[in-house]
């Protein structure tokens, strides 16, 4: 949160390569600091590691959008990499990490830094490709803008443009009601500390979740369906499998023996949560497609960066009162928010349906008044 508008403002200044660059260098120092005992050194660890997640979920994005445009290459294959990108890195390179570092931890016996290493290594793999292949693009390229002045433009872009203020709303709701979700599933699924196979439900997750993309790809290859469309009803599922186990609370036993298997309950959360996981699959390459679509090209890296600021607030405020509040009454909030997030996407597509109209009437006025100066010009 503190750091993250900061390098997303240094990411459109000074060039999105060079933000990859720093996330994989701050990310193999934060690597190296798990190698130390003491406190402190694995605290300074953390913080590289919240600047270097920064750095991850808007410089590369910047980078593809405007080396994208810049090529001229198809709008359209935008969403095609997006989708790629979220089948193959969420969901398969996220299996095969999780199971290549537990192999190293514990099957060799390499220990629990081991994936650490491992991690830094891929991460100088990473750099280097970036090195060699990459070219350098930036979001606003004068030399007399300071980070305030980045600031400003950002914060102008969300005040005057509705649907950005909409959409970094959404991407507030959504995530938080995400990663709140991470931390209460485990607590759901065994309230009275079932065995449950942990490691086999998160890969079902994630397979979960590669099927949202694979999905999303081929709704956004319709050029008739809007994204903006189709996501109130993700918005909207969302919502109702966060409410089961609410629901389930009620109406089902949700509590099985002490050690035992899962419940009938709890089998019912986890088809929702499954489902749940579906949707974070088209969520990612959709939004991204819809940010490529309403955020402005020189500040792209400032306003993404602008939109977690929330979000990390709510995240640490859910967290720091987890224990407070029953875990029914924390999924039927994340549940609210997810229904808020559809209503705003319905709002979100009426505001883009209403400025294109207003552009093709305007578009039409001036082909009209051209046309009737034609003969006087003559």
């Amino acid at each position: 949160m503190l750091f993250g508008t900061i390098v997303g403002s240094l990411a459109d200044k000074q060039g999105r390569k060079r933000a990859c660059i720093t996330y994989c260098i701050t990310y193999i120092l934060s690597c190296i600091t798990k190698h130390s005992p003491q406190y402190k050194v694995l605290m300074v660890g953390r913080i590289l590691g919240g600047i270097a997640t920064s750095l991850l979920f808007s410089a590369f994005e910047s980078w593809l959008v405007a080396e994208h445009n810049k090529r001229g290459f198809d709008p359209q294959w935008l969403s095609l990499t997006f989708s790629k990108a979220i089948f193959l890195g969420n969901g398969l390179v996220a299996i095969i990490s999780g199971l290549f570092a537990n192999l190293l931890a514990d099957n060799l016996g390499f220990g629990p830094v081991a994936p650490f290493d491992a991690a830094a290594c891929f991460l100088a793999i990473g750099m280097a490709i970036i090195l060699s292949s990459w070219s350098e693009n930036y979001g606003d390229p004068s030399e007399n803008k300071d980070l305030i002045s980045q600031f400003k433009v950002a914060a102008t872009a969300i005040a005057s443009d509705e649907k950005i203020a909409l959409l970094g709303a959404i991407q507030s709701l959504f995530e938080g009601s995400m990663y709140t979700f991470v931390f209460l599933w485990t607590p759901a699924l065994s309230p009275n500390e079932e065995d449950i196979p942990h490691g086999f439900i998160f890969a079902t997750f994630m397979l979960s979740s590669m099927l949202g993309s694979s999905v999303a790809s081929r709704l956004m290859a319709r050029p008739t369906l809007k994204v903006e469309f189709y996501m109130q009803i993700v918005f909207a599922i969302s919502a109702f499998t966060l409410l089961l186990p609410v629901i389930a609370n009620f109406f089902l036993v949700t509590s099985g023996e002490k050690g035992g298997s899962m419940s009938f309950g709890g089998c019912i959360q986890l088809m929702g949560f499954c489902t749940f996981e579906a949707c974070v699959g088209l969520f990612w390459p959709s939004i991204m497609k819809m940010r490529s679509q309403y955020i402005p090209e020189e500040a792209r890296s400032t306003i993404m960066n602008f939109f977690r600021v929330p979000l990390n607030i709510f995240v640490c405020v859910v967290l720091y009162n987890v224990n407070a509040f029953p875990i029914t009454v924390m999924f039927g909030m994340c549940s609210i928010f997810l229904f808020m997030a559809a209503i705003l996407q319905r709002r979100l597509m009426t505001v883009a349906e209403s400025h294109k109209s207003s552009k093709g009437e305007d578009w039409t006025a001036m082909r009209e008044v051209g046309s009737e100066e034609e003969p006087l010009t003559a």
